[in-house]
């Protein structure tokens, strides 16, 4: 007699296990499109940055919206419990690794400035860039307000998983339905990896949704709780949630998948596994202009015994620019990363995001190994 199942294990996938198929036609690089929509914004590049101490301060986030994509700014990290933030950082880049763990904590633990939060947003504002700021669902019915009269262009409400339905005894939950009344900003929502929670969302009223749960580079979220889907089917199965919904109610809201990046092929695949934009943690943490100076350290959300996240050395590898646009000196894909979006965009026949979007493909376990024979071996 066969023994009785328990669960099904469903079959997931990351970036290391599929691969693109080229389209049938092929389209110059220089006539594709990029641009990322969000409500009323349209920004050049599907590109954020993570709201993450070590990539994203104000100057960062004003060189990057010139340069056409979006740095969301931790409203509950560094920036916002000291006037002088830089010197922190500072700090935090010198400690010895066998106590970063412990300073991080003490760090975090310091207070949150409530005039920091409108300042910083006002810093961002004076120089002509647009404002994205990120607080967790505990802190934004205090915060939201002073956003909101600092001209906050895009408000983020960020959390290792975030679903529209919370338990607590400990305190009332956060209607995001409400949230979307009183801000006028776009309210983007995460972090989730399921059809299921990013379609609960979605009927909310929000207007972008961040998928990943524990697959950056300085997350220690599937180490210390085992929680997190593999980007790839992360991504697809909340794309499908906006499709349906799209359907539904006629309004579209935008898929970003945030985290799990270390070439541009990883970004491309995201693009293809149904995001309309990705946001960058760890390899805008190597340009020359992060605050992180060359280290990278994860947003976890804060807990007495827990550590925050593992402080990593990413380095220092080139100007945000070069990052972005070239040319590239690495041979890895670190580099040139819209250079690299287009390319691959034309090699699959894809005009827009959009068309990217429907781009076939495939498993291929072996698509790290068949290439690269020789600098693998060299160790490049």
């Amino acid at each position: 007699m066969p023994s009785p199942q328990f669960k099904e294990i469903k079959q997931c996938y990351g970036f290391d296990e599929v691969a693109l198929v080229p389209g049938d036609t092929t389209i110059n690089p220089e006539q594709i499109n990029t641009d990322f929509t969000l409500r009323d914004f349209t920004f050049a590049m599907p590109f954020l940055a993570s709201a993450m101490d070590a990539v994203v301060d104000t100057r960062f986030a004003v060189l990057l919206s010139q340069l056409g994509g979006l740095a969301v700014l931790n409203l509950e990290g560094v920036n916002t419990r000291y006037d002088d933030a830089d010197s922190v950082l500072a700090e935090i880049a010198s400690i010895p690794d066998n106590e970063v763990t412990t300073f991080l904590q003490k760090i975090y633990s310091a207070p949150i400035k409530e005039n920091l939060i409108g300042e910083r947003i006002s810093e961002i504002k004076r120089a002509g860039a647009i404002c994205a700021a990120s607080v967790t669902p505990q802190n934004t019915k205090l915060f939201a307000p002073i956003c909101a009269e600092a001209g906050v262009d895009i408000f983020v409400v960020q959390s290792t998983v975030t679903t529209a339905q919370h338990v607590s005894k400990s305190y009332q939950g956060l209607s995001f339905s409400d949230l979307c009344q009183i801000m006028p900003a776009p309210i983007i929502v995460g972090n989730c990896v399921s059809y299921n929670a990013a379609l609960s969302l979605m009927k909310e009223g929000i207007s972008g949704i961040l998928v990943g749960v524990g697959p950056g580079a300085a997350c220690t979220t599937r180490e210390v709780t085992g929680v997190g889907v593999p980007q790839v089917t992360a991504t697809m199965d909340c794309a499908a949630a906006r499709e349906y919904h799209l359907q539904e109610t006629g309004k579209y809201v935008a898929i970003i998948t945030d985290g799990g990046f270390r070439t541009g092929g990883d970004i491309c695949k995201a693009f293809a596994s149904g995001a309309d934009a990705v946001m960058l943690g760890s390899i805008f943490a190597q340009a020359n202009e992060a605050p992180g100076r060359g280290y990278h350290w994860g947003m976890a959300t804060p807990h007495a015994a827990l550590p925050r996240g593992t402080r990593i050395k990413v380095g220092t590898t080139s100007s945000l620019e070069q990052i972005l646009f070239g040319p590239a000196s690495v041979t890895g894909g670190t580099q040139n990363l819209i250079g690299a979006l287009r390319t691959s965009m034309g090699m699959c026949g894809a005009r827009s995001i959009k068309e990217m979007q429907r781009v076939e493909m495939v498993l291929a376990p072996s698509i790290k190994t068949e290439g690269k024979f020789f600098q693998a071996q060299q160790g490049r």
